[in-house]
């Protein structure tokens, strides 16, 4: 952890100074101490040599230099003392204002363990979470891979597992504590009406005229009306899907199973994915890239349309972990 400054101001008030504090002690100068015990620094420099000559403490471990910038602007470096010196001192100088500083410092230093402890809780179970979930994963995608309907798609399968494992790679980093787990966007963003996805399809049929069959987007009764009205569904005010990647991960998952279409449900499903990510400015990476490729898009169609119910919640949350 880096330093940080916490403030100390003695019970009367008479006294304020400016601790560094590293998570696991706090540090004081001599300057620092002379002010806390109301002595010169010449008096709290005898008593820690003593302190040091008894070998009560090992120099050592209790000392760290600090660069800091003096009144004169030029930084030096400056002998930094823990709390096992400032009380050890505060002991033969002052030992009433060395206990209240002592249970000042047991305070901060306890308030900060059990806020790390209960981060750090938090961050394992998420860890634990998302490693399961990228166990889950795998294991549907390569069983999928062995359908009838999937054969000849062992290579997308293949760059699909490769995809989601490198976009949970970081989870890695947790133990040298770098963990940051990507953030979802719960902004308000673009909102995919009816209408729009209506218009959206008959510019496919346009472009692709005579590719198609008859049957290509036509609709299969009010289908598309329920999956559209789904996708921004709410419930006391607030939205079923949260995240922006949410709905996404949804509107690709009910297209393809719902059958909202006589034919082509699986493409439509792809393009109208595709279509909201890039509305949403969440289709490319940092370096202008699809965050899913062509190829793996279509493999993803696939074990989808080739899914069972049980398994719709592992499927949204890895397309979700896909494009977030």
């Amino acid at each position: 952890m880096k330093n940080k400054i916490v403030l100390y101001k003695s019970p009367n008030g008479n006294i304020d100074l400016r601790v560094s504090f590293d998570g696991k002690t706090v540090w004081l100068s001599q300057k620092q101490m002379a002010e806390l015990f109301g002595k010169d620094v010449r008096t709290i420099n005898e008593h820690t040599l003593k302190v040091f000559d008894d070998k009560e403490l090992d120099r050592k471990s209790v000392i760290r230099k600090y660069r800091i910038t003096a009144g004169d602007g030029k930084s030096y470096l400056t002998n930094f003392y823990n709390l096992d010196v400032v009380i050890s001192v505060g002991y033969r100088v002052n030992s009433v204002q060395g206990t209240k500083f002592r249970i000042w410092a047991t305070k901060i230093l306890k308030n900060y363990l059990v806020k790390g402890y209960v981060v750090n809780k938090k961050r394992l179970l998420e860890q634990n979470h998302q490693l399961e979930m990228l166990k889950q994963s795998v294991g549907l995608i390569t069983s999928k891979s062995k359908l009838p309907q999937l054969k000849g798609e062992i290579d997308s399968m293949l760059e699909l597992i490769s995809d989601y494992t490198n976009s949970i790679y970081l989870l890695t980093k947790y133990d040298e504590g770098k963990l940051t787990l990507g953030e979802l966007s719960y902004k308000t963003g673009f909102e995919l009406s009816y209408t729009m996805a209506i218009k959206f399809i008959e510019s496919i049929k346009r472009n692709y005229e005579g590719k198609l069959t008859e049957f290509f987007g036509q609709m299969n009764g009010d289908k598309l009306k329920s999956v559209i009205g789904t996708i921004d569904q709410t419930f006391g005010g607030k939205y079923l899907y949260k995240s922006i990647e949410e709905k996404a991960a949804n509107l690709l998952y009910l297209v393809i199973k719902d059958h909202p279409f006589i034919d082509g449900n699986k493409r439509i499903g792809s393009m109208l994915f595709v279509y909201y990510l890039n509305q949403n400015k969440l289709l490319l990476n940092t370096v202008g890239q699809k965050k899913i490729n062509d190829r793996a898009l279509v493999a993803l169609a696939l074990l989808i349309a080739t899914s069972e119910p049980k398994e719709k919640d592992i499927l949204v949350k890895l397309v979700v972990n896909l494009i977030k």
